[in-house]
């Protein structure tokens, strides 16, 4: 056990052994504030105490549907839950997905710095960029560069469920799912409009319109607009993004939403990334790369992604109380790209030879199509047997995805790291390496019971089992097919002063598609997590504070070098994560966060890396975020919120023995509003602190964001 693991333990161990002796012996303060009435900070229509979809007032939700299915208080699962509401991402200025999880614990966001065409996340060190995003509680699954980009003007909240979801979800990232909630109709009138423009001339032109059609029907409509230049030398784009969606609720006990999107993204590739370590961690002979240089060939570079998603949610409640639900998307994406991307120095070397400063290019591109079809059935009810009440929820559910990709490389020119020349010409393109198409039909069942008893016992119990078959045709050409069972269970005791501790263990289930070196089929990735931790709901003012210790197995991981690999890998996630977010009082709240992981290769084909920790994911973060509002007098209005970033040191290479320092960062944000109308500033890094925000391996380094400030408008009508 680390020193960073048993500092972790011991701290988690104390401040429960603190929070049972409150619970023992009650406290005066609470009683005395127990009226306080704290107003809502953001009315937007919803009931966000209610509402595990809605809303959220300020920065604390009080439900969520994530990892349960059911609507259910963040307190009573047996996980570790974070919910990053509307509120949040404006007051931190967040535009991209992965911005908007910076200051959430347990997650690493970004470490291949700024990339504007895809959402980077990492969860209790484990990539969940791939299978562990989630839109609407159906999942936005990917498969090589085969999937969807979702944009935050049109979320809601975004609810991180961490640790295995399987039990749930049928296969997805071990250290965690994100689950974005789409904005959508709430039944009242909404005029809105946002416009704004940042440091690097990339503007933007947002709208949310809703209101009701007719007493029985309730209509949404946002979308977003902007272009411009980003933050590396030729990097550009122009996004057009549109959401409708409609509610018709002829009755109580009825209602059914459609939601749509259209996404269409055109853009110069980001440069700052795919660099050497030696030229960005430490110096090489020339001195650092520029951390703004982009050695794509940008009269060649393109990237076109077409996307468009239909579904709807359909819910009915019977007489008796039970509840049919069926959730159901199509989604399809169409993705080109061309790029020059580095990889090394000359002859694909680590460091310079000989006073040769050239970088060696990639010439890549790729044509993919994604067709996917998700559907989720469930039935939930209440029942009570003696002294236990249950929540009960069963469900079967259905996927597809189909991918139709070509891959292919070409020759390419080596350029200079110090003073690059661009329009040398490239080329020819060499014949694909993949040119295939993929099926995969997955089918689950699944059931869930959530006991009541005893005046403040609560055990959640799951189980389900999945059985996936995987085609591909043509270039590589395989099949196969696997099925296996997952579960979780998971004990808590609710203390009346809001204090509960719980304990869950859970299995998990993900499977894979490729064949390994000896073109067998991939195994489904296994594992499991036990997790224990404390949830507090203060009665004092509005917040929620988690703290949880976790120890997280993932079995049958793909290892050794390209061309040789093979299943027989394990890697070890320990633990420790809090976080508090709080509205304080009306006029202030804050969010606060703290991760220290103990990563650990258990099981590798090359000896020489157990023991070692995985590449690019820190130990340490932790980050700090707090507004206040001015309500009356003089500065009525006027908005001062900051933040701190921490991102402690990771590995560059599999053996451990070259790092990635430490960082800190510091944002900050102004703003006023006066009644219907108001205006924001916001800048990221504000001291513009030139660092690698991590590498996978000496070839993959990048280079975290500089300064950049956000000038944004809104008005409501």
């Amino acid at each position: 056990m680390s020193g960073v693991y048993r500092s972790a333990f011991g701290a988690l161990l104390g401040g429960t052994a603190a929070l049972v002796l409150l619970t023992a012996t009650g406290t005066r303060a609470q009683d005395a504030n127990a009226t306080i009435q704290l107003d809502p900070i953001v009315i937007e229509g919803g009931n966000s105490d209610g509402s595990a979809t809605g809303p959220i007032n300020g920065y604390v939700a009080k439900r969520s549907a994530t990892g349960s299915k059911t609507n259910t208080p963040i307190v009573e699962i047996p996980q570790a839950v974070s919910v990053v509401g509307r509120q949040q991402m404006d007051d931190q200025g967040a535009q991209k997905i992965d911005e908007a999880l910076r200051y959430t614990s347990g997650v690493f966001a970004q470490p291949f710095g700024v990339d504007n065409d895809t959402n980077w996340i990492y969860i209790r060190g484990f990539d969940a960029t791939q299978k562990g995003t989630y839109l609407d509680g159906l999942q936005n699954f990917s498969f090589g560069f085969g999937g969807f980009f979702i944009d935050t003007f049109g979320i809601e909240r975004i609810d991180v469920l961490k640790g295995p979801a399987a039990v749930l979800y049928g296969g997805s990232n071990p250290g965690g799912i994100v689950n974005y909630i789409s904005k959508r109709p709430t039944g009242e009138r909404l005029r809105y409009v946002e416009t704004g423009i940042n440091s690097y001339g990339n503007g933007y032109l947002g709208f949310d319109i809703g209101d009701k059609a007719s007493d029985v029907v309730d209509y949404r409509i946002n979308g977003k607009i902007s272009g411009g230049d980003n933050y590396t030398d030729f990097s550009k784009d122009f996004l057009g993004v549109i959401s409708p969606s409609i509610t018709w609720k002829p009755d109580d006990a009825t209602k059914f939403t459609i939601l749509a999107n259209y996404t269409h993204l055109d853009l110069t590739h980001d440069g700052g990334s795919f660099l050497p370590y030696y030229g960005t961690v430490v110096d090489a002979p020339f001195g650092k790369i520029d951390r703004k240089a982009n050695f794509t060939e940008p009269s060649i570079d393109d990237y076109n992604r077409e996307q468009a998603s239909i579904g709807y949610e359909l819910e009915h409640t019977f007489d008796n109380d039970w509840t049919v639900r069926q959730n159901l998307r199509y989604g399809y994406s169409g993705v080109r790209e061309h790029n020059l991307y580095p990889f090394g120095y000359d002859a694909f070397s680590a460091q310079p030879i000989n006073g040769n400063y050239d970088l060696s290019r990639i010439n890549f591109m790729h044509d993919t199509t994604v067709n996917s079809f998700v559907v989720d059935n469930q039935l939930e009810g209440q029942v009570t047997t003696g002294q236990i009440e249950h929540t009960l929820l069963f469900g079967a559910e259905y996927k597809f995805f189909d991918i139709d990709q070509i891959q292919a490389t070409g020759a390419s020119t080596p350029i200079s790291a110090v003073d690059p020349v661009y329009g040398v010409p490239q080329g020819p393109m060499f014949a694909p390496y993949i040119d295939q198409v993929v099926k995969r039909h997955q089918i689950g069942v699944y059931a869930q019971d959530q006991l009541r008893f005893g005046d403040g016992w609560l055990v959640t119990l799951n189980g389900r089992y999945d059985y996936v078959t995987t085609d591909a045709q043509g270039t590589p050409e395989y099949e196969g097919d696997d099925g296996q069972a997952s579960g979780r269970a998971g004990i808590a005791y609710e203390f009346d002063n809001g204090i509960t501790p719980y304990a869950s263990v859970a299995t998990f289930f993900s499977p894979e598609i490729g064949v390994d070196s000896n073109l067998a089929f991939l195994k489904p990735e296994t594992g499991q997590q036990y997790e224990v931790g404390v949830k507090y709901q203060p009665t004092s003012f509005d917040g929620l504070i988690t703290a949880s210790l976790f120890d997280l197995t993932k079995q049958n991981v793909l290892t050794g070098p390209f061309g040789a690999q093979f299943q027989v890998g394990e890697v070890n996630s320990r633990g420790f994560e809090i976080e508090a977010q709080a509205n304080i009082t009306e006029a202030w709240r804050l969010t606060a966060a703290f991760t220290a992981l103990d990563l650990k290769v258990k099981e590798d084909a090359d000896e020489a890396l157990i023991g070692k920790q995985p590449y690019l994911i820190p130990e340490v973060q932790a980050s700090l975020f707090t507004q206040y509002t001015f309500l009356d007098g003089a500065l009525e209005g006027l908005a001062l919120g900051g933040g701190v970033r921490y991102v402690g040191s990771s590995y560059a290479d599999q053996l451990n023995t070259l790092k990635v320092p430490d960082v800190a960062l510091v944002d900050l944000k102004l703003g006023y509003k006066k009644n219907n109308w108001g205006v924001d500033l916001n800048v990221t890094n504000l001291f513009d602190k030139d660092y690698v925000s991590g590498c996978q391996g000496v070839y993959v380094c990048s280079y975290g964001e500089g300064r950049k400030a956000l000038l944004k408008a809104h008005l409501t009508w």
